[in-house]
């Protein structure tokens, strides 16, 4: 608490200090120097409406002195005869200009940020122009003086609204573009965390078929034991297979352990969802940074035809994107990407496309086997040959199906994946 009114009490203090700089860049509409238009009214309430949390009308006591005390000290400064009292004199009335201003502005502080800019201008503007008023009606007073005629009040109201919505106009184009930046580095985030689900996603889908490979190995292997250790002359085989079962055991629960955790970091069945032209879109623009690092010239294109919302994003994303990625692969040097997305006879149908080398014929029938490969490392190391496998696998888990289609023009490869629509809107499989 402390701590915070500390803080609180430095930044009116700077507060102050901006507005009586600011404040002697000035213009005298009137005979003399006592009442001036000067740019110190603008620069508080720019600071007012971007220091909501502060006190206002303890911010506005703190301003009025400092540009009484500022004021008072510069008139001194620059001509010796003056004394103190006159100065302060002088100048009492901005200070009370001040005071007002922040009282009657923290009639709606709370509300500030709900206001529409024309409205909020309107409310600036009354207080601006009854806090000059006051200002005159002192200066009138202390030193016996007329009171404005109607042609000043006029002066006096359009030089409030002026100011009043000059200053929300300068205000409402920083916060809009205050607001831009938050959503970008929001947007950068999501992606991050889209890019992170996806493999999050394909790396638990895999794990969840490896332990289903685990659970039947481990059953085979507890039924060699028994078989073998009910035959008299194998029970030195049988206690050995009884090792490596219990061994398989060991490695399933720690599967088990590691599945766990890694279905807390990518849950699918969560109330967020995703059109599938934001998936698209999402799919397009992370390929094309991938195709920048690659040096490539990639033009990537894209056409929703049927729009909806699924919750099943991430695994459309880790089908999608790894198509996207081989087909960015695939172009030499410059050429197209395309993902294309359909709705025909209850199914959506999702056609990735590129113009790169192509996939030659002998190879087109081994695409989708595990481990098969076209792509080596400048060591001349093959990649894992997972991708395609993957992909397939989990459009079988959908009830889909993935084709490639004959080699066409301009297309080199294309690959269809059809999904039931149903499952993507309602939920789907596990």
């Amino acid at each position: 608490m402390q701590h915070r009114m500390k803080s609180e009490g430095m930044q009116m203090t700077i507060v102050a200090l901006i507005v009586a700089v600011a404040g002697e860049f000035k213009v005298t509409p009137f005979s003399g120097e006592l009442f001036r238009i000067g740019l110190g009214s603008s620069a508080f309430l720019l600071c007012l409406l971007f220091m909501r949390h502060l006190p206002y009308i303890k911010t506005g006591i703190i301003v009025g002195v400092t540009v009484l005390i500022f004021r008072s000290l510069e008139d001194i400064a620059s001509a010796d005869h003056l004394i103190l009292l006159e100065c302060v004199r002088k100048h009492f009335s901005a200070m009370l200009y001040y005071i007002v201003f922040s009282a009657g502005m923290s009639r709606f502080q709370r509300k500030i940020h709900e206001q529409h800019p024309l409205i909020l201008g309107a409310c600036c503007s009354a207080v601006d122009f009854l806090s000059n008023e006051m200002e005159l009606i002192a200066r009138s007073t202390l030193y016996h003086l007329p009171y404005i005629q109607p042609a000043q009040w006029l002066l006096i109201s359009v030089t409030a609204i002026v100011r009043c919505y000059f200053t929300i106009g300068l205000y409402s184009s920083i916060t809009v573009n205050q607001m831009r930046t938050l959503h970008m580095e929001q947007q950068k985030r999501m992606e991050q965390m889209l890019k992170i689900g996806s493999g999050l996603y394909g790396e638990v889908f895999y794990l969840k078929k490896s332990m289903e490979t685990i659970e039947q190995i481990t059953a085979k292997s507890y039924d060699l034991y028994c078989r073998l250790n009910e035959s008299p002359g194998h029970k030195a085989f049988s206690r050995s297979i009884l090792e490596i079962t219990q061994q398989i055991h060991e490695v399933k629960k720690d599967s088990q352990r590691i599945l766990a955790g890694l279905l807390k970091l990518s849950d699918r069945e969560t109330a967020s969802a995703m059109t599938l032209s934001e998936i698209v879109h999402f799919v397009l623009q992370s390929n094309r940074e991938y195709s920048e690092m690659l040096h490539k010239v990639t033009r990537m294109e894209g056409e929703v035809k049927s729009d909806y919302s699924t919750r099943h994003y991430i695994p459309l994303l880790t089908v999608l994107n790894n198509l996207a990625a081989n087909a960015v692969e695939a172009v030499e040097g410059e050429g197209t990407v395309r993902i294309q997305v359909e709705e025909l006879q209850g199914e959506t149908v999702f056609t990735v496309s590129d113009t790169g080398g192509g996939i030659l014929e002998q190879d087109r029938e081994m695409v989708f086997e595990p481990g098969f490969t076209t792509k080596y490392s400048q060591e001349g190391m093959a990649a894992t040959g997972i991708g395609l496998s993957h992909v397939r696998d989990i459009v079988r888990s959908f009830g889909g199906a993935i084709e490639l289609k004959p080699r066409g023009t301009p297309a080199a490869t294309t690959f269809v994946v059809t999904l039931p629509t149903k499952a993507l809107q309602q939920g789907g499989t596990e």
